[in-house]
């Protein structure tokens, strides 16, 4: 098997992965279209701005649904010149889209929710509205557990979004059940502020869907037990030695290139090297959808026992200094008295620079007279 069949397997997962969310984005559209003609009809009647409100917040989840659609499709759409990666992060644009969407809809009902306030109108509720009311909670929250299911399954933003979306619409129009209740009993309107609440509920919601996908845009941490994973699967292979400066990025859901490094015996064939190198790309992407587009070597001193002591001196003298994290790539080459290796230094540093210098200067004061070739280096997976 090549690395290309493994890719366009990749590939087919994810026309799969499209299809699942347009057809969650269907039903939901038709379950919110209905309840957004029910309630819409019932607050006019009854005078309810809550009710309205909320059939008016339906209509922002059918507008969110279209655009988890549209969004899919774009972000399907197969590499080219100005985009050899994809289009994936489109997907996190339509999310930050819904998001946009729920932060205008909670302004809208906050604005007419406090003009109720101002200028109370009395409610007219009948048994019918409240038993439709009734049920358009059963849905929301059938529709919500659905389609943030079949989000987290996915691994789709938009659709996690509009589930939870539709779960606060639950609790949303339950609130409005009871107030209808309140009122119907000891004859106390609470429309106009519970309208107020359902508005602050909404935006604080808003605003927490935007903070996330702008974090997604911006570039998170790649995912911690990806990159474990992947560590483990590449020691597995005979001749590394070890496996460093793993990075990951996300051109969109399960969309993953990478690249490493991989320490192996400075003796190892050119041959074999490159065999292991094709090997090794291959178990990833196969393993892990994760395509390597760049694996680089350190070769390691394996034979001579002085190099291999200096290399233990080196590390110890390194891994004393509280923000040294790892020294990896080492090699020394004794007729030249040269050596060269990397030093991961700790995000939690509060000057890296001089964190590095300190630990440099200490290993040449082990080894006097010595050329030092050290690269100041990170842990892009540290926690």
């Amino acid at each position: 098997m090549t690395t290309l069949s493994e890719i366009r397997q990749t590939n087919q997962e994810g026309v799969l992965r499209e299809k699942v969310i347009v057809r969650t984005s269907m039903i939901g559209i038709v379950a919110n279209v209905f309840l957004v003609i029910f309630k819409t009809t019932i607050g006019f009647l009854s005078n309810s701005i809550a009710i309205v409100l909320d059939a008016v917040n339906n209509l922002s989840d059918v507008a969110s649904s279209l655009i988890t659609i549209v969004g899919t499709k774009l972000a399907g759409k197969e590499p080219d010149k100005k985009h050899p990666f994809g289009h994936g992060r489109i997907e996190y644009l339509s999310a930050m889209l819904i998001a946009v969407i729920i932060l205008y809809a909670g302004i809208t009902s906050l604005f007419e929710s406090g003009k109720q306030i101002i200028r109370p109108e009395t409610p007219e509720y009948n048994p019918v509205s409240l038993i439709i009311i009734g049920v358009a909670v059963v849905v929301k929250i059938v529709l919500g557990f659905y389609v943030k299911r079949v989000g987290k399954k996915v691994n789709s933003d938009s659709l996690i979004n509009s589930g939870e979306d539709a779960t606060l619409d639950a609790v949303i129009s339950f609130s409005t059940l009871v107030a209808a209740g309140v009122f119907l009993f000891f004859q106390i309107s609470l429309e106009a502020i519970l309208g107020a609440i359902i508005s602050v509920v909404i935006l604080k919601s808003g605003i927490s869907m935007l903070k996330s996908t702008i974090s997604q845009l911006l570039g998170e941490q790649s995912d911690i037990e990806i990159a474990k994973k992947i560590q483990k699967t590449v020691m597995q292979f005979p001749n590394v030695l070890g496996v460093y400066d793993l990075v990951l990025n996300n051109y969109g859901p399960n969309r993953w290139n990478g690249s490493l490094h991989i320490e192996v015996p400075d003796a190892l064939a050119v041959a074999d090297l490159d065999q292991l190198l094709r090997e090794i790309a291959i178990k990833v992407i196969r393993t892990h959808q994760v395509l390597l587009t760049a694996i680089g070597v350190y070769s390691v001193n394996t034979k001579d026992k002085e190099v291999v002591a200096a290399q233990r001196k080196v590390k110890e003298i390194a891994l004393a200094h509280k923000y040294i994290r790892q020294v990896h790539g080492f090699y020394l080459m004794k007729e030249q008295k040269r050596m060269r290796f990397d030093l991961v230094v700790s995000f939690d540093a509060e000057n890296r620079e001089e964190a590095f210098r300190a630990a440099v200067e200490d290993i040449k004061k082990a080894f006097p007279g010595y050329e030092l070739q050290v690269a100041m280096d990170a842990d892009f997976m540290e926690e």
